[in-house]
């Protein structure tokens, strides 16, 4: 008898959680609690740095555990090639098209005043409080959250890279947190540190790692959100191991720069100091109930990576721009060593996260869509209505823009002219616009992925369908774009 009743108790429970997902999207069955969310934001990581995405030269062992206990996606891809546009558009589910903010945050207000044929739009300091942020949304459903790292939407305080005190991480959701640059070389660039040489197979220790274990050790107990935003492998481009420049500069036998040993050992320190949060997740004994996520904000930069076979790095809308390697790893939610080929986006994670947490703020504010059919199930269609755009109406670089190369390859570790264009995919086509001559591009990422064979002419109406669309989305997405200068340059 007691055992009947236990039965129907769990089929009422059963119903009332079916019941519920259907009439108010929730994620969650009736009594469980939802997922401690650990995002993981590294700056300016290649797609083809990691061993789990095919590295031969990196050591990755940490990261490549993480794709093994989680799904590792192929096709996922950064709001922008740039870094404050692409964080910007993370943090709100926003394209950065519609939040005007293209580019990188700066020390005050201006525009670039370059010798070129069109004028970009001014600079964006600061994201605005109004926009809702994904520290907003979770903390609605009583996560607790905080942020230690690169906030970079705000403009510069106290010194590069500073929070803002009016516009930080403070004001914008987040109730604790610290921008330590740890063991980052800008930590120490300026400083006789620089030149203290870390003992042969050690890591230098990292103190912004350090105040995201006491996080979690302070909230093991508790639901939170833990954003950690990772100064690695931003340049410049330094470590103070020798030892492990000298292990890939052996590796690499004079293959590219001398710097890309430099990198590798930043992107090993980096993969440490990752599994030392991981082991923290295993250490407080709750790993099997947080959701982590781990990506890049955009592309390789080209001096000291590679982004092959993909064509371009940051800076850029080429592939090699704004494709990056994307992990989740979900206990008992998401299949271990799984591989998701479908194509996802940055403004997708607040849309999960929000799902995940059974927040019920409305999903057409979000350019972004939830995930969760596709960790359950990596063959699942995602409802997503509007197509995939890309917006940078912006030159680069900033120095010496003319003696740069006009032409954009494929590894070949050139800082290359990038000018203003956009950009939409459409399941396997991908059209480029460039806008100081309404040149356009195609390509077939299917059957050509280093975007090397421009197919526009081979298929006009195609052509014209994705650049119509390009064109009438970037316009309901209030997008700036350059113009002519009033005075000619």
């Amino acid at each position: 008898m007691r055992i009947n009743k236990i039965r129907m108790c769990r089929g009422v429970l059963l119903l009332i959680a079916i019941l519920s997902v259907g009439m108010e999207g929730k994620y969650c069955f009736a009594g469980e609690e939802p997922p401690n969310i650990v995002f993981i934001l590294v700056d300016d990581l290649s797609w083809s740095d990691l061993g789990c995405y095919g590295n031969k030269i990196h050591d990755t062992p940490n990261i490549n555990r993480l794709a093994r206990e989680g799904m590792r996606f192929t096709q996922a891809y950064a709001p922008a090639p740039i870094c404050s546009a692409s964080r910007a558009a993370i943090m709100t589910g926003k394209f950065p098209a519609r939040l005007q903010f293209e580019f990188v945050t700066k020390n005050s207000a201006g525009q670039q005043d370059l010798p070129v044929p069109l004028q970009s739009p001014p600079f964006t300091l600061n994201l605005p409080l109004k926009e809702r942020t994904i520290a907003e949304v979770l903390s609605a459903q009583e996560y607790d959250s905080g942020f230690f790292g690169k906030w970079h939407i705000s403009q510069h305080y106290g010194g590069y890279l500073g929070w803002s005190p009016t516009h930080g991480p403070l004001q914008q959701g987040f109730s604790m947190g610290d921008a330590d640059f740890g063991a980052h070389p800008y930590s120490y660039r300026k400083s006789e540190i620089k030149n203290q040489i870390v003992p042969a197979g050690k890591y230098p220790v990292d103190t912004l790692t350090e105040k995201t274990v006491d996080f979690i050790n302070n909230h093991r107990d508790k639901r939170f959100f833990l954003y950690l935003s990772h100064y690695f492998v931003h340049d410049p481009i330094h470590s103070r191991c020798e030892w492990l420049i000298e292990k890939y500069r052996a590796k690499l036998k004079g293959q590219g720069p001398d710097s890309r040993a430099s990198y590798g050992a930043m992107v090993e320190t980096l993969d440490h100091l990752i599994g030392q949060l991981l082991r923290s997740l295993d250490d407080a004994g709750i790993a099997d109930r947080t959701l982590v996520v781990f990506m890049s904000d955009n592309g390789g930069h080209p001096n000291y990576t590679t982004n092959e076979p993909l064509r371009g790095s940051k800076w850029n809308l080429y592939e090699g721009g704004i494709r990056v390697p994307f992990i989740v790893r979900w206990p008992g939610e998401v299949t271990p060593d799984s591989t998701c080929d479908a194509v996802v986006h940055g403004c997708d994670l607040l849309p999960t996260f929000a799902e995940v947490s059974n927040s019920m703020t409305p999903s057409g504010t979000w350019d972004g869509v939830s995930l969760l059919p596709l960790l359950h199930n990596p063959q699942s269609d995602l409802d997503r209505v509007q197509p995939l755009v890309w917006h940078f109406p912006y030159y680069h670089p900033e120095k010496n823009f003319e003696q740069s190369p006009i032409e954009i390859g494929v590894g070949d570790f050139t800082t290359s002219q990038t000018r203003p264009h956009s950009a939409i995919r459409q399941g396997d086509f991908k059209l480029l616009q460039f806008y100081e001559d309404d040149r356009i591009e195609l390509y077939n990422l299917l059957k050509d992925p280093s975007e090397m064979r421009n197919i526009a002419d081979d298929h006009l109406d195609l052509s014209e369908k994705l650049k119509r669309q390009l064109n009438e989305n970037l316009s309901k997405l209030d997008a700036r774009l350059p113009v002519k200068w009033k005075n000619t340059k």
